[in-house]
């Protein structure tokens, strides 16, 4: 078949792999049909290349119509269409008896020290298989694939496998009261689609960003934007468009480790990278490259007793946090790896309305054959071309 496979820093190439096949009696081999390209996948791209392996099949969104399944499966029959999440949960371990999916105890990687193993996402997060291929092999299916109905087109359900139930459970995780006010740091696909579900559920929303194309695209949905060129402060800014200038009840951080854009933090990633992987591994591991510009702007934006939720992805260990204002203004912090199981039957009502309420099916700016994976991983990248969300049709 042919995959979407990392070959060194900023390098992807589609080539031809073996064909994924049954490995266990609970496994399923699906046929893709639409796969995504995430923001996640750019910390492939460049920072994390220390824990990547020429030859990698990458991409964690996918989904697809079920090819086999094996002899344990009893839920899945070949036909059935189906969404596959990107953390590997198995369903019957404690934490997933929690709905801690992202922490299942049966795939978490112990020799990482890290949570649920995940699709096509570097040996930090087990070195699985990713979904940007024309096949794919699933596990644990009678729990982890969300069966899907025939009918609406696949943008309606594809991003049910990362962006929907990591969208909404940083919503979720806001704790907004009725009629607040959330800032959304970030328009690209998890803030615009957190922004539309916190307005769908009657939330006024304010979000920034710079790049034009994504403001106007959130704009269209009903949101307040802030241009961060053009203001000095967000803090300031964003207090001055709410009640009694307190600050906006909830902020939603939707950036995360973004070296790209920020001199120090480019210059610290290439020269982690020139390391042998022995010695850059534990540096990635055990300290930090990123910029931590969104998560400050967000802690000094909310109101004071609001909560800061982190949908962004951080990877270091040592990035300075600002303690004093976080116990002054009495924030309350939360974070972590979409529990995708745990929010999918909530959201698939809204995906079956007939008015697309979410806007799913114009939510991709972009349809590529999977041969454009390296164009469009280069495009992306550097936010060119309006591109914010990429989906790939093998």
């Amino acid at each position: 078949m042919k995959a979407v496979t990392w070959q060194g820093p900023r390098k992807v190439s589609v080539e031809e792999v073996p064909d994924p096949r049954i490995e266990e009696p609970t496994d399923a081999i699906i046929k893709v049909t639409t796969t995504g390209l995430c923001g996640s996948d750019l910390h492939l791209y460049e920072p994390l290349a220390p824990f990547m392996t020429p030859g990698d099949i990458i991409g964690h969104e996918p989904m697809g119509i079920v090819e086999e399944v094996g002899s344990a499966v009893t839920n899945l029959k070949p036909g059935d269409r189906v969404v596959v999440p990107f953390n590997i949960s198995c369903g019957s371990c404690w934490m997933c008896d929690q709905q801690l999916y992202s922490q299942c105890e049966t795939t978490q990687n112990r020799d990482q020290g890290t949570g649920a193993k995940l699709l096509g996402y570097s040996s930090l997060y087990g070195a699985v298989p990713g979904g940007q291929a024309e096949y794919l092999r699933v596990q644990f299916a009678d729990f982890l694939p969300v069966k899907v109905p025939e009918g609406p087109s696949d943008d309606r359900f594809v991003y049910l496998s990362d962006v929907l139930p990591t969208a909404w459970q940083g919503v979720e995780y806001a704790e907004l009261p009725k009629d607040g006010t959330l800032l959304v740091i970030g328009a690209g696909p998890i803030g615009d689609m957190a922004a539309r579900i916190a307005m769908h559920r009657g939330h006024r929303v304010i979000v920034v960003d710079r790049v034009p194309e994504r403001l106007a695209r959130v704009a269209a949905r009903g949101a307040e934007t802030i241009n961060l060129d053009e203001v000095d402060s967000v803090g300031e800014e964003v207090r001055s468009r709410t009640t009694g200038g307190r600050g906006p009840d909830s902020v939603l951080e939707a950036v995360g480790m973004e070296a790209h854009g920020n001199p120090v933090a480019e210059t610290a990633a290439k020269m982690v990278g020139l390391l042998p992987d022995p010695l850059a591994k534990p540096l990635m591991k055990n300290a930090g490259i990123e910029r931590l510009d969104a998560l400050h702007t967000a802690i000094d934006a909310v109101r004071r007793g609001g909560t800061v939720s982190v949908s962004g992805v951080y990877g270091g260990q040592l990035d300075p946090m600002p303690m004093m204002t976080m116990f002054d203004k009495q924030i309350q912090l939360r974070m972590g790896q979409a529990n995708v199981r745990k929010w999918t039957d909530d959201i698939l009502p809204l995906l079956l309305d007939d008015e697309d309420p979410l806007g799913t099916e114009g939510f991709a700016t972009h349809r590529m054959p999977l041969d454009e994976a390296p164009e469009a991983y280069a495009h992306f990248r550097a936010k060119e071309e309006g591109m914010v969300k990429v989906v790939f049709t093998p």
